[in-house]
């Protein structure tokens, strides 16, 4: 279903049903009845946390300019549901690349909360502003709006990968966090749960494959909606009980962080080789996807662009390490 779907995104075929029609019915009712119950409690904004992390740094490669981070996707990228800068996803990752690369990291966000696919075109315009401060990597979180808006998949992956395209163009590197695995919400009953999850983990997988043929790479984000917040709902989750707490960002953030720092050459070399003891190595790309999808935190990139069995990838299953306190707050941008 998902190398379905990412087919049609390519070459312009038409929505892929992912709900029967018999089940609309009952699906409409119960996400009535999810949305009164998700969003109390909920902040109004994401904190704004745009700006210059680990300028401690500043002196240790004098003339060296900061390394520059670009946030783009809904809510979850802009880090709504928490109430300080430092908690939000772009200050997690800005700060911990800025301590393993020993070197500032500047920090720009241009995600939208509630933005579907179809906003990351305006996203990519703000992302490259500037030809002469074109971002040295930027990551991307999208999806759960796309579900929950019932946008069909296929024009879903192609506005992500349009993205992705444009971005890699320009000089960027893009890591993608596919979209989290909406079964996981608490408020959301059955059978709307085993269909939300369903329609998570397609897109998901499709926004894999979509990403991989463009040049970037994905991490996949089951654990910022999976099973770790399924076990813990009441640390995990934020007020509104549907975004995540500061807890959730910082574990979301830790699953990516590996992979920014690789795509930027900073992560250890020897984590680079595939080891055949996590099950790491080189799939068809539609495997790797389907792959990464059940285990969240699964990286995916581009291996061989042909194959017996199409483009082939190579899937990480990265070691997840505990991220560095963050700066206090971020020194004001430039």
């Amino acid at each position: 279903m998902a190398r379905r779907i990412a087919a049609g995104a390519a070459y312009g075929g038409g929505g892929i049903g992912l709900v029967g029609a018999a089940a609309v019915g009952l699906v409409l009712a119960e996400v009535q009845l999810a949305k009164r119950q998700v969003g109390n409690g909920n902040a109004p904004y994401a904190p704004r946390a745009d700006g210059l992390y680990g300028y401690d740094y500043a002196g240790a490669a004098p003339g060296e300019a900061p390394l520059r981070l670009t946030m783009l996707g809904d809510s979850t990228a802009a880090g709504q549901g928490v109430h300080r800068a430092r908690q939000t996803p772009g200050a997690l990752l800005a700060s911990g690349l800025a301590a393993v690369a020993e070197r500032p990291v500047e920090l720009c966000n241009v995600a939208l909360p509630g933005a579907q696919s179809d906003d990351l075109d305006r996203q990519v315009v703000l992302a490259l502003a500037d030809p002469a401060r074109v971002p040295d990597v930027c990551v991307i979180m999208i999806g759960a709006n796309d579900v929950t808006h019932r946008m069909p998949p296929t024009r879903s992956v192609r506005h992500l990968s349009s993205a992705v395209r444009r971005l890699r163009t320009a000089g960027a590197e893009v890591v993608v966090g596919t979209c989290p695995d909406l079964g996981t919400v608490e408020q959301v009953q059955q059978p709307l749960r085993w269909l939300a999850r369903r329609a998570s983990r397609q897109l998901a997988a499709a926004q894999t494959i979509g990403t991989v043929e463009q040049g970037g790479r994905t991490v996949s984000l089951g654990d910022l909606l999976g099973p770790e917040f399924e076990a813990n709902p009441r640390e995990l989750f934020g007020p509104d009980n549907y975004h995540p707490s500061a807890e959730g960002y910082a574990t979301a953030a830790m699953a990516v962080l590996p992979t920014v720092c690789a795509t930027l050459g900073l992560w250890p070399a020897d984590e680079e080789r595939p080891d055949a003891s996590r099950h790491e190595g080189f799939l068809p790309v539609a495997r790797a996807a389907a792959e990464a999808v059940s285990e969240p935190g699964t990286e995916v990139t581009a291996a061989m662009p042909t194959g017996p069995r199409g483009p082939w990838a190579l899937l990480k299953r990265r070691r997840r390490r505990r991220l560095p306190a963050t700066d206090p707050a971020p020194a004001p941008s430039p």
